[in-house]
C-alpha cells in the first residue's frame, strides 16, 4: 500500500492494533488483534539472507567494524574459537552497517510494517541473533519477556517487531515461543532470572510469569517473518543442536511516537543499567536514555517527526 492508502487512525471499533490498508486480509488483521503476532511465509529471499550471513561473519572476524555496533559474546569460548561466529551470540545496533541495515529497508518487509506503524517509519532497534549450541548451561535461553520493557517511547500499538528466520527454526534449536493474547495486558516488572549468574547482560525476563497462559512454539522456515506487538510475552528456548540458529530482526516505530520519562516506573532500573553500559563503552561522562535511542534510531520511510 502507498502511504496515502494507510490511515494513521485505527479502524473505529473493530481493529486496535492494525491500520486500514489494502494489504492485510480481514482474517490476518483479526488474527493479530486476537494473538498479537502474524507470521508471513517466505517473505525474505534466500539471496538476501545469504548476504546478511556473510556480513555477520565479516563483523565477527573484525573485517568490518560498524560504528555503534554491540557484539555480544560468550567469553568462555574465546580461547577455544578466537574471533569467530562460534563465540558471538548477538550483533546489536547494526544501524550504521549498510549491508545489514538493508534488512530494515526491504520493500517486502516495510509494506507489512506500514500496516502497524503508518507511513512514517523509524528503525529503532536492530539485532542479528546467532543462538549458540547450549544444551547444558542455558546461557542463551532468553526468558519470557515483553520488548516494551526496553523502549522509552509510546504508544505501544504503533511499534512492531519484524523477526526473520535465517534458517529453519524449531523447538530443538530454540525457536521463538509466544503467549498469544498477552499483547492486551500491561507492561509487567522485569529483571534477571535466577539462573546462577549465567544470564547474559540485559537478558531481562518477567519476574512473575503466568504459567496458565498457553505457549506456542513458532516453527519457521528460512525467510519466514513474524511481526509482533511489543507487549506480547515471548522468549526463546535452548539450542540443543550442534548448529547455530540465526535470525535477523528490527523493531520499527512510527516517527509520530514520543519519548517518555521512565523514572519511577518498572523500567527505571533498566535505564540505569543501559546508561552505565554506554558510559563505560564510550568513556562518556554523562548520557541519557533518550540520547541512546536518538543514536540508534534511523528513518527508513516517510518523515522523521518525534523520534
Amino acid at each position: 500500500p502507498t502511504s496515502a492508502q494507510v490511515s494513521v487512525v485505527p479502524h473505529s471499533g473493530r481493529f486496535c492494533y492494525t491500520l486500514d490498508n489494502n494489504l492485510l486480509t480481514t482474517e490476518q488483521r483479526q488474527f493479530y488483534e486476537d494473538n498479537g503476532y502474524l507470521l508471513i511465509k517466505k517473505l525474505v529471499s534466500d539471496e538476501d539472507i545469504e548476504r546478511f550471513r556473510k556480513e555477520f561473519t565479516r563483523i565477527c572476524k573484525r573485517e568490518v567494524k560498524p560504528p555503534g555496533v554491540m557484539i555480544m559474546k560468550d567469553e568462555s569460548l574465546r580461547s577455544q574459537f578466537g574471533q569467530s561466529e562460534k563465540v558471538v551470540n548477538k550483533v546489536q545496533d547494526f544501524q550504521e552497517d549498510e549491508e545489514l541495515f538493508r534488512y530494515c529497508t526491504l520493500p517486502e518487509v516495510l509494506k507489512y510494517v506500514e500496516c502497524f506503524t503508518g507511513p512514517n517509519i523509524m528503525a529503532m532497534h536492530t539485532m542479528l541473533i546467532n543462538k549458540l549450541p547450549d544444551s547444558d548451561q542455558q546461557t542463551f535461553l532468553h526468558p519470557m519477556h515483553q520488548d516494551l520493557h526496553y523502549f522509552p517511547f509510546r504508544p505501544a500499538s504503533r511499534i512492531v517487531c519484524a523477526w526473520t528466520a535465517m534458517e529453519k527454526a524449531h523447538q530443538d534449536n530454540g525457536c521463538l515461543v509466544v503467549q498469544p493474547g498477552t499483547h492486551k495486558t500491561t507492561l509487567k516488572p522485569h529483571g534477571y532470572p535466577e539462573l546462577e549468574g549465567k544470564t547474559n547482560k540485559l537478558f531481562h525476563g518477567l519476574l512473575e510469569e503466568d504459567e496458565k497462559i498457553p505457549k506456542v512454539h513458532l516453527v519457521m522456515e528460512k525467510g519466514d517473518t513474524v511481526f509482533f506487538h511489543p507487549l506480547l510475552v515471548h522468549g526463546s528456548g535452548i539450542n540443543r543442536t550442534s548448529g547455530f540458529r540465526k535470525s535477523i530482526s528490527c523493531h520499527f516505530a512510527s516517527s509520530d511516537c514520543h519519548y517518555i520519562d521512565v523514572k519511577n516506573t518498572t523500567q527505571e532500573h533498566l535505564e540505569k543499567e543501559l546508561e552505565e553500559m554506554v558510559r563505560r563503552k564510550y568513556n562518556a561522562i554523562s548520557v541519557e536514555l533518550k540520547d541512546i535511542w536518538h543514536f540508534r534510531a534511523r528513518l527508513v520511510q516517510g518523515e522523521r517527526i518525534n523520534l
